[in-house]
């Protein structure tokens, strides 16, 4: 099994670099990437959406979902597969950003992007789409500019698809509970 999602991950990243890589595409998908860089634009959004009364549940749940999707993927995780990212295990690879210290699986990038766009969806859908468009983009540029495997970044967006799930789910439990107690 393992053997096949090795053989996967190589036969998708070497035709990415042979099909798509190279030209207009490289700037774009290091400055996607960069939005993803440490959450930073799912916290900014979760930030601001803290500051409007009828969006302030948004920003909680997109914080929430973020900051455990990267404690049970970043810290959890990461250390126990240890598995090296494509361009440690092919150093002749010269990349378009500065390379990321840390292991590869699962994706944080894409894990994090998941966990806010999916959290959101489940409050909007008219934002929540463009938040899915932009996090399934994040999770694509880190296969692109070789810092992931596709298995990597499918496992990260799955965990934080689950984990944006978990926490709408929790937060609509919270809610219903404490409007009873109001009745």
């Amino acid at each position: 099994m393992i053997d096949a999602i090795y053989q996967f991950d190589h036969a998708v990243i070497e035709w990415i670099q042979l099909h798509l890589a190279g030209g207009w595409l490289d700037p774009v998908m290091a400055v996607i990437t960069g939005l993803g860089n440490a959450g930073f634009i799912w916290l900014l959004s979760g930030i601001i959406f803290l500051f409007f009364k009828r969006t302030r549940p948004w920003g909680i749940i997109m914080l929430a979902a973020v900051a455990a999707t990267f404690i049970l993927g970043d810290l959890v995780l990461k250390p126990i597969v240890s598995r090296a990212r494509p361009f440690i295990d092919d150093p002749t690879f010269k990349l378009l950003i500065s390379p990321p210290s840390g292991y590869s699986f699962p994706s944080g990038h894409s894990g994090s992007s998941f966990a806010a766009a999916v959290s959101l969806f489940t409050f909007d859908k008219r934002f929540g789409t463009a938040a899915l468009c932009l996090a399934a983009l994040i999770a694509f540029s880190r296969v692109y500019l070789y810092v992931h495997y596709p298995s990597d970044v499918l496992t990260g967006a799955a965990l934080g698809t689950c984990i944006g799930l978990l926490a709408a789910w929790g937060y609509s439990r919270w809610e219903k509970r404490n409007r009873q107690k109001l009745v």
